[in-house]
């Protein structure tokens, strides 16, 4: 079914920011106003959200649906965030239900901790490196090259080991000055796959 694409965005109601839990935070978009006419309006949206500290809750039509949006101010402009309906999310008991109530040795937590504190530093987005995308780049150029391209070998599942003693070697490895890889672990998305779910979600307590 298609819905009619619009050039506005309907706002229904203000709810405080810190109220949107961040499972539901989807895609960011920056959201200015459309000619002089609509200048100053946009400016009074802007300004009484940011004093209130509040997020305006809406609708906008594009790509043939119509999402939930988040605006809130951004500079001399504002940030649409679209959200994500509640039959998208995953309902997290049915993935964390079943973890049992470890009892964490003191001597363990010390040790996590004083990892925490030596690779502690400032989110600097600019350090990000995408390496499937330096894969590609570095695949496209050998095969303009001329180079044979070979299928590589799958990697051997990791092994679980020992967590005090692989905390302990990387204490070791930081005090001597070499960088031990971090532990992997099992996640899954917390995004539901295209299709609507008759079973409700329930927002975390």
């Amino acid at each position: 079914m298609a819905i009619e694409s619009k050039r506005t965005i309907e706002i229904d109601e203000f709810v405080p920011k810190q109220q949107i839990d961040e499972i539901y935070l989807n895609s960011p978009y920056y959201i200015r106003p459309d000619g002089k006419v609509g200048e100053q309006a946009f400016a009074v949206i802007r300004e009484a959200i940011n004093k209130k500290g509040m997020v305006a809750i809406g609708k906008v039509v594009f790509t043939s649906r119509e999402h939930m949006i988040a605006l809130e101010p951004r500079g001399k402009g504002l940030m649409g965030i679209t959200l994500r309906y509640p039959y998208e999310i995953r309902d997290e008991k049915d993935y964390f239900g079943d973890i049992p109530d470890e009892k964490i040795p003191k001597d363990m937590l010390d040790l996590a901790a004083h990892i925490v504190d030596t690779k502690t530093g400032d989110f600097e987005p600019s350090k990000f490196e995408d390496q499937y995308e330096d894969a590609v780049r570095e695949l496209l150029k050998r095969k303009q090259q001329g180079d044979k391209i070979e299928a590589p070998t799958e990697r051997e599942p990791a092994k679980v080991v020992n967590l005090i003693d692989a905390l302990r070697r990387s204490v070791e490895a930081e005090r001597g000055g070499k960088k031990e890889p971090a532990a992997s672990v099992q996640q899954r998305s917390a995004k539901k796959k295209p299709g609507r779910s008759s079973a409700p979600h329930k927002r975390a307590g």
